[in-house]
């Protein structure tokens, strides 16, 4: 064999193992490289989450390597954060422990309501005083770390904005925010039990007791001693809580209900009547009586009530402010509205009834002044003053003007023509009993009252005749209005029979009244003598001249004159029928007013004509009663023309005029009443 051939052999097999033997190497290291990049593929993420645990990992081990004494004083300022934090949380908690309790009703328990109440704001009072101090502390401590670089940033970042969001809280100044609305809730619960109480304890007051028109009483509290207790002790709450203004809006809204309550059963609508729906003054004097005793009922008793009660629940608030919540009620419940209706009176036209009216309202106002100037004499009633005041002063103006203006329209009168059936003129009855009422003891010195202020406005001083010396000049101007009426009359028997009436009606109405005395005897006594004169002139001129017509002259009874006689006896009936006729015809409509005057002058012409006619018919009665037209003659039979005679002057239906007021303006008119006739003073 070849050696050269051997060799090659040789060194090709040590060729193919070094070839397997790499392969196998490759092999083994293919196997490897994809062991490790599976192993790497599995590691990434381990290695990102590493990664993003690095920074934190850095924060916790920087403390490690933040200055020692930075380290060293942290502990203490963390404790000092920390303990007010931990004491607001611990009240904070407390607080909506409360929750069940003050959401419960406070009718059940109310000490125990409020005192848990009290609690609450205790707690609230603590948590706002400390709120801020803890917070302050949380931002000392996390500027402390910020400062020293002790803590991660984002964590400072992330505290940063929780306290800001605390910060803001605490600045907005909500108390809901601390308690959730808890306070604010238990709050409207006392308002409700506040009401709840007023409402179940206001009744009306029965208008059976005390009846209107009796001596009016004060009137006690009309809620009892422990509800005002309880008032009292809610409104402590309230008022701590800035409610005061509601709780005043509550007991207004309720007790003003219950006065209007009380005055409903009074049906008071005649109160808003206005100016334009009065006919005349009399048409409302009903109205002004009623109104008196009503207004004197409110004050004495419904007002005075609620002023002793606005005292007793408001007393330790102060005095401005139970004032003011009366002021307020009152203003409500109606006084505005009593004040006003006396307005409208002074704003109706001027009659002179008007002034007594105007007298009454006057002493109405006059005998409540004490108690207007104690209920509404404070500053919070300011306009139910302005309104007394104002109505005062109309009254007081109203009053004096149409005093002064009587004079003045009884001189006008003057100009009217007199009654057509010669009755008393309404002028002469009216202000006569006008003037006695002026003077009376019910109206005079309320009227002098009037003058004596109206005439200190205009600094006048007043004079203390003034009142009777006006009243005498009224009356003589009465008098000289009757002696230029009767010189008014065509017929001098009516002017005699006007002023028989005329005189004898003011003799005898004023004899021992207030203006007889004023006039005295002696002018009292004229008018009486006055009253005979005329009476016997209207006599004389009248039915005394019937009489001459039944003359016995030239009857002369024999035979051979007893055709002459009848005829001589009819011609005379037939003058005296004819007379007394006439007479009669114009005299039916003639009317005297005062019975026993009538009655006198009737019994007078009685006796004048009725013996005569009788004596006459007996003695030539039967010389015309054979005849067959007798009935001409002898017309009347005795007791016929008693009867007609006696039914003589008799009052007539209708009413002739008034001492009305003018309806245009201020002056009192003419009295003329246009549905009843012309004449001005009938």
């Amino acid at each position: 064999m070849d050696p050269s051939g051997i060799g090659n052999d040789c060194k090709n097999e040590f060729c193919i193992d070094n070839l397997i033997a790499a392969r196998k190497s490759l092999k083994l290291s293919l196997e490897k490289s994809k062991t490790l990049g599976l192993a790497l593929e599995k590691a990434g993420p381990r290695l990102e989450e590493i990664n993003q645990r690095l920074p934190s990992l850095e924060a916790a081990v920087r403390p490690i390597r933040a200055d020692k004494d930075a380290l060293v004083a942290v502990g203490g300022h963390i404790n000092r954060a920390v303990g007010p934090a931990a004491a607001v949380l611990k009240v904070f908690d407390a607080v909506h422990g409360l929750e069940k309790s003050l959401l419960s009703d406070p009718r059940n328990d109310l000490p125990g309501y409020l005192s848990v109440l009290k609690r609450l704001e205790e707690a609230l009072k603590f948590l706002g005083d400390n709120c801020g101090l803890a917070i302050q502390w949380l931002e000392d401590i996390i500027e402390y770390l910020e400062d020293n670089r002790v803590a991660d940033g984002r964590y400072l970042l992330n505290m940063k904005t929780s306290l800001k969001g605390l910060r803001e809280l605490q600045n907005d100044g909500e108390r809901v925010h601390l308690d959730g609305g808890l306070l604010d809730a238990a709050l409207d619960k006392l308002e409700n039990e506040f009401r709840r109480l007023l409402m179940e304890h206001s009744v009306p007051l029965p208008m059976s007791s005390p009846p209107l028109g009796e001596q009016a009483c004060i009137a006690p509290s009309p809620l009892p001693v422990t509800v005002i207790q309880k008032l009292q002790a809610i409104l402590g709450r309230l008022i701590a809580n800035n409610r005061l203004e509601k709780c005043i809006a509550i007991y207004v809204e309720v007790r003003s209900s219950n006065v209007r309550a009380s005055l409903k059963a009074l049906d008071l609508d005649y109160l808003e009547i206005s100016v334009s729906e009065f006919n005349d003054m009399q048409s409302i004097e009903g109205y002004i009586g009623q109104w008196r005793k009503h207004l004197e009922f409110a004050v004495k008793h419904l007002f005075e009530a609620e002023f002793k009660l606005c005292n007793d629940v408001f007393e330790r608030i102060g005095l401005d402010v139970w004032m003011g919540c009366f002021a307020k009620i009152a203003a409500q419940a109606g006084i505005l509205a009593f004040l006003q209706f006396g307005k409208t009176i002074t704003e109706s036209k001027k009659e002179p009834i008007k002034l007594l009216k105007l007298l009454d309202i006057f002493a109405s106002l006059n005998k409540l002044r004490l108690d207007f100037n104690r209920l509404f004499g404070g500053a919070a009633c300011i306009e139910i003053q302005n309104l007394t005041r104002d109505l005062i002063k109309r009254v007081i103006d109203g009053a004096a003007e149409i005093f002064w203006e009587i004079f003045v329209q009884v001189e006008l009168q003057r100009q009217s023509p007199p009654p057509q059936d010669g009755s008393i003129p309404k002028l002469v009855s009216s202000i006569t009993d006008y003037c006695n009422k002026l003077l009376g003891d019910d109206y005079r010195p309320i009227l002098t009252q009037v003058l004596v202020i109206h005439q200190s406005w205009k600094h006048k001083k007043f004079q203390e005749m003034i009142l009777v010396n006006e009243v005498s000049k009224i009356i003589k101007a009465v008098d000289l209005n009757l002696d230029t009426w009767m010189k008014a009359y065509g017929d001098t028997t009516l002017s005699c029979l006007f002023a028989m009436n005329c005189h004898w009606h003011l003799y005898k109405d004023l004899k021992g009244t207030k203006v007889g005395e004023l006039m005295g005897d002696s002018w009292l006594k004229e008018h009486e003598q006055y009253k005979e004169y005329y009476s016997a002139v209207f006599f004389r001129e009248s039915w005394a001249k019937l009489p001459v017509h039944l003359s016995r002259e030239g009857l002369i009874m024999f035979s051979g004159g007893r055709a002459s006689a009848r005829d001589l006896v009819k011609k005379r009936l037939k003058t005296f029928n004819e007379a007394f006729d006439e007479m009669y015809r114009k005299q039916s409509g003639w009317v005297i007013p005062e019975r026993d005057l009538r009655e006198k002058t009737c019994e007078l012409i009685v006796q004048t004509v009725l013996p005569v006619y009788r004596s006459y018919m007996q003695t030539y009665g039967p010389l015309v009663e054979q005849d067959a037209s007798s009935s001409k003659y002898a017309k009347y039979t005795v007791q016929g023309l008693e009867q007609m005679l006696l039914s003589l002057f008799l009052l007539r239906r209708e009413r002739y005029g008034s001492f009305k007021g003018r309806p245009t303006g201020s002056k009192i008119d003419n009295g003329v009443d246009l549905r009843r006739t012309a004449s001005a003073v009938a």
